[in-house]
Parts: structure tokens; C-alpha cells; sequence
């Protein structure tokens, strides 16, 4: 229930990162100002009480948020991907909770797979391991298929998760009310839809199919990639809290040492992880929405393998094409570009002025060409692009959020490996071949096939629709009283759709 008993949660968050000693580390990361810390300390030590301990060995930090519960840590390994944002020392604390939390214990996680699977794990496997990766939905077992004797990652739900998440979402939905409520000019930003999306997010999170599902899916779009690897699902041995999948040894992402140890060239691993959402956002629509470092891992021979399929982003063709233009716009430093497909797109109030948003838009793209790469302050750049998108009453948008923070958690991965690297050059041969392939006369050609295909589907009822269109165009008094079971369609329209479909056919076939 999303009523007033959501406020003793909210309290009990900032209590806790106050009993936890968090709160002057995030105000220090966000180089709050005075007032603010002020503020923070009066509001948050009186209940200081009301905090949750949390682990005493853990950073102040992840103490708190691992103590706050499963939503909290999702955002935690957000931020951990952005060094430029929280500083490096805040990102190295926060990077644990990828996939280092706390395990529970093996006989629950074997009571689980039983349960699930119906069957003993000795009868399943001849080898199941102690947890090797904890995080916030579920934790991994190592095992060994009994009947083939084939490695295996078994991962497990973590019991109770459900209404864990229930419990924080609850909150988050009154939160954002409040906000609302208080903060008209916040409305913009839509924050109780946002956090309806993160819902049915996490949501289907909890279901291990769906991920078997997106693991599927994924693996057959991304088959003809070049140096990268998705392990493959076990349909058999898995069901709603449980999946197998074959194991792929790598080492972690995280750790640029040790790739460049192990001989890696980390300047190529960052520029093929930008390169690989990319193509994955814009050529299939369907793309890996949590891409932190706890699920990326570099094969020897230096393949990028992608793990946990449990949040995936997904964007019809028409929003590629706008995300593309825009891409393109900021490579090609093309702000009149960028300015007018936000404007086409609905992006931006069409009252506002666009050479002014042009401007805007210019300001926050030149700062990052031609500067070296670890001297671009990502934080300021965003803090620069939250007051152009409220001067000029952008409202966000539902369907790119996935998109947008994934490219933030990308580019941050990214970064960690290479700092020097820049994204707008990694990108550039993705969206040029996007462009070429999307935006020239054979998308024309693709598009009118389309249409060929739509309206032949409704062929034979067209010469029905034509007569009885024009039949009671001729005689408008016998028209049939009775309330009409299909909507009365004009004459020029279906002659038109005629056209078209014929003009579509006659290109596709010539």
C-alpha cells in the first residue's frame, strides 16, 4: 500500500545512512553546499536511531545501501560504473555490490533448485559449488552436469527477494508522489512513471524464464558478432528461480590490471564494449540493460561475454532512428541537427526556440571534443544537461530510460578500462553504418515493402471496402442505421492504400 507508513521508510533510509556514517561521504561526493549538509545532519541525526546498522566491516557506503535492502543496491551499481561522477575511491566501495554481497547459504540455495526442479541436485548434478558471485536478485553456483559431465553456472533467487522489492518500490512510489505533489516543476521529469518502469523492471527480474527467454533471443541476434560470447541456457534445468546456463571463463572487467597483465589491449575491449551496445540498441532494438562490470568478463582470447540477461532494453524502429540522428548529430557536432530531431520527435514543446536549444546543446557536446578524455568532468556535463532539459520543459522519456542509463553505466565500464577512451569516436562507424543502412533510399525501399505487406494482408477485403465505400457514397439515404462494426472509411483513403501498396510491390519487386 502506497499510504503514509511509506514515511517511517524514507526516514529510516536517511536514518541509516547517518547511523552508518554514509551521509557525509555521499554529500562529499555530490560536493554539496554548506546549507545542504546542514540540512542533511539537523534532519537525519534525530532519527539517527531509527537507522539499521548494517555490516560494521563494510565501507560506510555499501554498508548502508546493502542494509537498505535489494532496490537501493540496484541503484548502488549504477553509480559504481562512474568514477567521473562519485570519484573513484566512491566507486571502488560501491563496485562490491555488483557481485560480492553477501551469499545465503548453499542448503537453502539446494533446497531452492529441488524445489524448483523437482528433482534431487545430486541427481542433477555431480558437482555443485559454494556461491562464487552474490548480488542483489540471485547468487551463482558452480556445478557439473551429471548425465555429460558439462560445466555449468547455477543461479539461484534469492529467497524473500519478492517482497523485498515490493517493500522499497512501495516507497519509491509514495516518494515520488510527494515529490510531485511539493514540486510541481518536478512533473517534467514524470517520477512516478519512472519509477512504474524500474517496477516492471525488477519485476521480471524475479523470473528466471524470462531470462532463459532474453538469454535465447540474445544469443540468436548476436551470433554473427565478432569477439562476443553469451553463455547458453539450459532449458531443462531451469525454471522460474533457477537458471543454468554453460559456464565462460574470463577475467573481470573491473580489473584493467589484470587485463593488461594477461596482455589484453583495453584500448580495443572499451572501444568493442561501446561498440557492441550500439549495435545491439540500434540494429536489433533489443539490447543488455545491466552491462555493469559484475557481467562482463574478457575471454583469453579476448572476447567480451556478457552475463545476466535479466534486464533487457528493448525500442521500436522509429525511436532507433531518432536516437541515431541524434547520435550522429553530436559526431558530426551538428547541433542544428541534434535541436531539430528532438523537436520532430516531440522531445521538446514546440513553443520553445529552436537555435536557442541548438545553442544549449553546443555547450554541453564541444566541451568533450578534441579535451583529453580524463580532464571531461561527466558530472558537470550531466549537471549541465539536467538545467538544459528544465529550461527548455523536456519531459523524460519512458521508453528511453533503459537506453539512457544503460549508455551511462556503457560509457562508464568503458572509461574504467581506458580512461582516454572517447565515446563519440568508438561510436562513429556504428551509427554511420546505422544511418546508411536505416536512413537512405534502401530503408525507403524496406519501408514501402512494409506497407506492401500490411495492406496485402488486408487484399482480399479490399474490393469488398472499395464497393460498399462507394455504394453508399452513391446512395448516402440507404445507409444501414444499425451501429457500424468497422469504422466508415473514406474513398480516397482506401484508393490511396491501393496506390501505395501497388507502388510498394511494383519497387520491391523491380
Amino acid at each position: 500500500m502506497r499510504g503514509p507508513h511509506n514515511i517511517l521508510r524514507l526516514i529510516r533510509t536517511g536514518a541509516t545512512f547517518e547511523r552508518t556514517g554514509a551521509m557525509g561521504a555521499v554529500l562529499d561526493a555530490m560536493e554539496a553546499p554548506p546549507r545542504l549538509r546542514l540540512a542533511a545532519r539537523v534532519l537525519g541525526w534525530p532519527f539517527r536511531w531509527l537507522g539499521y546498522a548494517g555490516d560494521p566491516d563494510l565501507p560506510p557506503i555499501t554498508r548502508a545501501i546493502t542494509a537498505l535492502g535489494p532496490a537501493y543496491i540496484k541503484f548502488g551499481q549504477i553509480l559504481s560504473t562512474r568514477a567521473d561522477v562519485v570519484g573513484a575511491e566512491l566507486a571502488d566501495q560501491l563496485r562490491m555490490l555488483q557481485d560480492r554481497l553477501p551469499p545465503f547459504p548453499t542448503p537453502i540455495a539446494k533446497e531452492i533448485v529441488e524445489a524448483e526442479l523437482r528433482q534431487p541436485v545430486d541427481a542433477l548434478f555431480s558437482e555443485f559449488s559454494e556461491p562464487v558471485a552474490a548480488a542483489s536478485i540471485a547468487q551463482v553456483h558452480r556445478a557439473r552436469i551429471r548425465e555429460n559431465g558439462q560445466e555449468v553456472a547455477v543461479k539461484v533467487l534469492r529467497p524473500g527477494i519478492g517482497a523485498a522489492f515490493r517493500r522499497d518500490i512501495d516507497a519509491f512510489h509514495f516518494a515520488a508522489s510527494i515529490i510531485e505533489a511539493l514540486s510541481p516543476g518536478s512533473r517534467r521529469l514524470r517520477p512516478r512513471d519512472v519509477v512504474s518502469h524500474f517496477e516492471s523492471v525488477v519485476t521480471g527480474e524475479q523470473d528466471m524464464r524470462l531470462e532463459a527467454a532474453a538469454a535465447s533471443e540474445f544469443a540468436e541476434n548476436t551470433r554473427e558478432d565478432a569477439n562476443f560470447q553469451i553463455p547458453a541456457p539450459h532449458w531443462h534445468l531451469s525454471g522460474r528461480r533457477v537458471l543454468t546456463a554453460d559456464w565462460a571463463e574470463g577475467l573481470p572487467m573491473g580489473d584493467p590490471q589484470a587485463l593488461i597483465a594477461a596482455g589484453h589491449d583495453v584500448t580495443h575491449i572499451a572501444t568493442r564494449v561501446i561498440q557492441l551496445f550500439l549495435q545491439h540498441a540500434l540494429r536489433d532494438g533489443f539490447f543488455h540493460a545491466d552491462m555493469h562490470h559484475g557481467n562482463l568478463k574478457v575471454a583469453r582470447n579476448g572476447d567480451v561475454i556478457a552475463y545476466d540477461f535479466g534486464i533487457m532494453g528493448e525500442i521500436d524502429e522509429y525511436t532507433r532512428r531518432v536516437y541515431a540522428e541524434i547520435l550522429m548529430g553530436f559526431i558530426q557536432r551538428d547541433y542544428r541537427r541534434v535541436a531539430r530531431v528532438h523537436f520532430e520527435a516531440g522531445y521538446v514543446p514546440r513553443d520553445r526556440d529552436e537555435a536557442q536549444f541548438a545553442r544549449a546543446l553546443r555547450a554541453v557536446g564541444e566541451p568533450i571534443f578534441g579535451a583529453d578524455a580524463s580532464r571531461i568532468s561527466m558530472a558537470n556535463l550531466l549537471a549541465y544537461l539536467f538545467e538544459v532539459t528544465e529550461r527548455f520543459g523536456m519531459r523524460t522519456q519512458t521508453q528511453l530510460i533503459l537506453l539512457q542509463r544503460t549508455m551511462v553505466v556503457v560509457e562508464g565500464v568503458a572509461r574504467s578500462i581506458d580512461p582516454q577512451l572517447n565515446i563519440w569516436e568508438a561510436a562513429r562507424p556504428v551509427v554511420s553504418d546505422y544511418i546508411k543502412s536505416n536512413l537512405g533510399p534502401r530503408a525507403l525501399a524496406g519501408d514501402m515493402a512494409k506497407v506492401a505487406q500490411t495492406v496485402g494482408r488486408f487484399g482480399p477485403l479490399l474490393p469488398r471496402i472499395v464497393e460498399q465505400a462507394l455504394w453508399e457514397r452513391a446512395h448516402p439515404e440507404d445507409r444501414n442505421p444499425q451501429p457500424q462494426t468497422r469504422p466508415d472509411i473514406p474513398v480516397w483513403l482506401v484508393a490511396g492504400l491501393s496506390l501505395v501498396a501497388g507502388a510498394a510491390i511494383g519497387l520491391v519487386i523491380g
